[in-house]
């Protein structure tokens, strides 16, 4: 993955951990089930859009030196692979993109 994708990647995970941090304390603290709950969401969009932009870091590297070195049935195999185990990064993207801009 490049440079580019690693450090905001590294900074969503940080934010995610960050607010699940904050969601453990409210649920130690009985907090309102609703609020828990948006808490929660904003903890899986992070998660979701860490998840694409590896997808991408991925794609834009590996995945175009393998083609370019004629292993495209290897990498079509590994991506299926993958994508069975997170149907999530099949969403489309909310309308306002939050992957940086290539």
């Amino acid at each position: 993955m490049s440079e580019r994708y690693a450090k905001d990647v590294s900074n969503r995970l940080r934010t995610a951990r960050g607010q699940l941090d904050a969601v453990i304390r409210m649920v130690d603290e009985h907090s309102y089930c609703p609020d828990v709950l948006k808490q929660l969401t904003g903890v899986q969009g992070l998660l979701e859009g860490s998840a694409r932009l590896v997808l991408r870091g991925h794609l834009e590297t590996c995945v175009a030196e393998a083609m370019r070195e004629g292993r495209d049935e290897e990498v079509v195999d590994e991506l299926m692979e993958t994508l069975r185990f997170d149907k999530r990064l099949l969403r489309p993207l909310p309308a306002e993109s939050e992957e940086p801009a290539p």
